[in-house]
């Protein structure tokens, strides 16, 4: 049997053993009950299942603008690269929606696992314990109920950093620029995955491997007299320069966009002590949100030890005895890699002191470190003066380094424990004793929490006591705690069975050899006891048949494009979205600065409703009734849903897409601005607000009357709008359209300046006449990415023929 197929066997093996573990949620009709899924990700997963083959592989590259989603949503073609994941699509092309959600998830993981399985055999480990690294990588805790929390596109980048590590070290291993460009472009493929803290974190790692491999090997030639410095100082940073223009198409649009969001540099947080800016990004209470307690790291032994999920949509199901009780805003994900490999972790440490176990080591500890966030110095220090940290939140997310590394030393593991001269050292005699220890230690913690009981609860009442979302009372108490004393139980037996199978292994002859597997076993046992915690599901959201909705969406979908609908009664606003209905608002972690204010000041019976063009409130019938009153002078109500719980109201002041003003009041305070879009008595179709004096002499603002509206929409596109507009005298046409970088106006063929206007929207000034209004959206930064992309896509594929010519050529020699 030769090498490859054995390769192809384990890889095939590791394949089986995931989609057993998983298998509860990939052979269902069902779907993961994770709110990001059921709110979100359902309605776009469910748009990919329909897509025609041919627009899968034939696709487009346009800088994008969404008039469904948030009143109008871009990030200026960041995201176009998403196309390029033509496995991904086709996931959903092959397997029946909606559990291709679910395959999308274990055969991305299945290939994060891959890769660790790969880059362990790079650095000489056996197939067997390569394998056990691929299933830490896909089955630890900590990155497997990310599931729960319904994270797609995070697992799906997560699972591209093994294959960056294995190509970087291949690179350095053969020292051919062939590898270290597919560690740029391996890079790039996770970036256009879109979940992009997951891709900062994992190139802020591979340049850090990078830096400590190059520095160790300059060092060993220095002492044998070899010179490379130079050649390994380009070669590092060919994997910089191929990675910027290979993923330009998404990072100049997002550099571009991120700069007025709510997290980029104009956002006005992290600020000096005089109140002047400094760099943007997040305040350090949110950048720090979601930082691992330092008690928590008792988790990483004992997995229930403060509980597991918060789950946010819904109570969680009977397997799990108690919610999540500690210090964290709450968590959908639980740090537990498993018991074995932190028993594995002292052979490499202890036999095999080299550069790969001080690597993985680096990774695990490091990881861990940087976790724990605001609860240490050291991140603190890297919010105040490394570029970029403050941009992101959630610390904890950086886990699924320690994972890989955790997985890399417990492969190493395995090996040294099967080494037959390492057993008959002293040195392993006390590996031994120590794993014989732990399961004494847990169960004296065990004994020192049950018989000091009254004196722990006392201590630590407050937490014990916290409430959550859908339990509450003192009860929680003796449930929390009696929960800890189980896990730590379980803990204390998974330990000792543990240790009786390694020792039991080692000394009997027969049992020997069927060591790694029964090991492997009891990791698949442990995790998937925990794990089961977290694959919990539901029925997913009623299709409707093909050419029929819902009676309120039926009603919906006859209003123009032009307008829009506000859900006001807690309905999901992606499933108007699907069925081709704009929306006022969904909620985005990052909003653009203009819009997040706005929205911080919204007022329903205030102008601001009828300039963003809301057309239709759905709210409930109860909360209807109690606003009765303050609606009825602005809103009608149009429709009653079935069984009468929602009801449909008309605005029946908004305003059309388009509409002239013949005055503006200039503004230049946000604030000043918002508390008067704010006031029923603002007129915006008489008067507008603007940031600048007008270059034309307009109306004054005590004088101003309404102009007769002689302005007609023609067209009304994602990326183009056309209107036509006649006016008597010097006027602002204002567009409901979010004002945005990007857009360009031409008035009757030539260039014109778009002004904001009303602090959210769009307008072009014009002479008295009759006019053609163009507006298109065309950022530049997006095309000159564009460009770059491809150009690298191109000079990879001339280096992919040339190494399959180089290997073809090494073959006919060999043979």
């Amino acid at each position: 049997m030769t090498d490859r197929t054995k390769k192809s066997l384990f890889i095939m093996a590791l394949l089986a053993l995931l989609l057993l573990c998983y298998a509860r949620i990939l052979f269902t009709d069902k779907i993961i009950r994770a709110p990001d899924i059921i709110a979100e990700f359902y309605w776009g997963a469910q748009s990919m299942s329909e897509q025609p083959l041919s627009k899968i592989l034939l696709f487009p590259l346009y800088a994008s603008w969404d008039y469904f989603t948030n009143s109008g949503f871009t990030n200026e073609g960041g995201g176009a690269s998403f196309n390029f994941l033509i496995p991904l699509k086709l996931i959903y092309w092959l397997f029946p929606f909606p559990s291709s959600i679910a395959w999308t998830i274990v055969l991305h993981l299945f290939f994060g696992a891959s890769g660790a399985y790969l880059y362990c055999r790079l650095i000489g480990t056996s197939r067997m314990a390569a394998l056990f690294a691929g299933l830490v990588f896909a089955l630890a805790t900590e990155n497997a109920s990310l599931i729960n929390a319904g994270h797609v596109m995070k697992l799906a980048t997560i699972s591209y950093a093994p294959w960056a590590f294995f190509c970087l070290e291949k690179g350095f291993l053969s020292r051919r620029l062939f590898w270290f460009m597919t560690t740029a472009f391996v890079l790039a493929f996770q970036f256009f995955n879109t979940h992009w803290q997951i891709a900062y974190y994992t190139c802020l790692c591979v340049g850090l491997y990078g830096v400590l491999r190059t520095v160790a090997i300059i060092r060993c030639e220095s002492a044998t007299g070899t010179r490379s410095t130079l050649r390994l100082v380009g070669l590092n940073l060919v994997v910089l320069l191929f990675f910027l223009s290979t993923v330009a198409i998404s990072l100049l649009p997002l550099a571009n966009w991120s700069k007025d969001t709510n997290r980029g540099v104009n956002s006005g947080a992290n600020t000096t002590s005089d109140g002047s800016q400094a760099k943007g990004g997040l305040s350090r209470d949110e950048a720090m949100s979601w930082s691992l307690p330092p008690e928590e790291l008792g988790a990483l032994i004992i997995p229930g030890f403060f509980g597991l999920s918060r789950q946010e949509g819904g109570p969680n199901p009977t397997n799990i005895a108690s919610y999540y009780w500690g210090r964290m805003v709450f968590t959908q994900t639980a740090s537990y890699f498993g018991l074995l490999p932190w028993l594995l972790i002292p052979l490499p440490l202890i036999y095999r002191r080299d550069k790969y176990t001080w690597l993985a080591l680096l990774g695990v500890a490091g990881g861990i470190l940087f976790s724990m966030g605001k609860f240490t110095p050291f991140y603190n220090l890297l919010y105040d003066y490394f570029p970029g940290i403050n941009h992101f939140r959630v610390p904890k997310m950086i886990m699924f380094i320690p994972v890989f590394g955790m997985g890399v030393l417990s492969a190493r593991g395995i090996d040294l424990l099967m080494d037959t001269e390492l057993r008959t050292t002293k040195s392993f005699r006390n590996y031994l004793a120590g794993v014989v220890l732990l399961p004494i230690l847990l169960l004296v913690f065990l004994v020192i929490l049950r018989v000091g009981q009254d004196r722990w609860i006392a201590l630590f009442i407050e937490n014990l006591l916290q409430p959550t979302r859908y339990e509450q009372g003192e009860y929680l108490v003796a449930q929390r705690w009696n929960n800890l004393l189980l896990e730590t139980g379980i803990a204390a037996g998974l330990a000792s069975l543990l240790a009786v199978t390694m020792v039991a292994g080692l000394r009997i002859p027969a049992l020997t050899r069927f060591l790694p597997p029964l090991l492997l076993l009891l990791y698949l046992a442990d995790v998937g006891r925990v794990n089961d915690k977290f694959l919990f599901l539901t029925d997913a959201p009623v299709k409707a048949k093909a050419g029929e909705a819902p009676p309120l969406m039926a009603f919906l979908k006859n209003m123009p494009k032009t307008y829009r609908v506000l859900p006001a009664d807690g309905s999901d606003p992606m499933q108007y979205i699907a069925l081709g209905i704009p929306v006022m608002y969904t909620s985005n972690p990052v909003q653009q600065m203009r819009w997040q204010q706005f929205l911080d000041q919204f007022n329903t019976v205030s102008p601001m409703a009828d300039i963003i063009n809301i057309k239709y409130l759905v709210i409930s019938n109860d909360e209807y009734q109690k606003q009765k009153q303050q609606l009825q002078q602005k809103f009608v109500p149009v429709f009653t849903a079935p069984g009468n719980g929602t009801i449909v109201l008309e605005n029946r002041t908004v305003l059309p897409k388009a509409w002239l003003v013949p005055s503006a009041v200039v503004v230049t305070d946000p604030a000043q601005r918002l508390q008067i879009l704010q006031d029923p008595r603002f007129m915006p179709g008489t008067i507008a607000v603007v940031e600048s004096q007008p270059p034309l002499p307009l109306m004054e603002a005590t004088r101003a009357q309404a102009l007769a509206q002689t302005v007609t929409t023609r067209l009304y596109e994602q990326e183009h709008i056309s209107v036509e507009a006649v006016t008597p005298v010097n006027a602002l046409l204002v567009l409901g359209e979010k004002y945005y970088q990007g857009w360009q106006a031409r008035v009757d063929g030539k260039s014109t300046p778009i002004v904001p206007v009303n602090h959210i929207l769009r307008g072009v000034y014009l002479t008295p006449g009759k006019h053609t209004i163009e507006f298109k959206f065309d950022p530049l930064p997006f095309k000159i990415g564009k460009y770059l992309t491809l150009g690298s896509f191109a000079l990879f594929a001339v280096m992919l023929l040339r190494e399959w010519l180089y290997r073809r050529k090494q073959g006919a020699v060999q043979g």
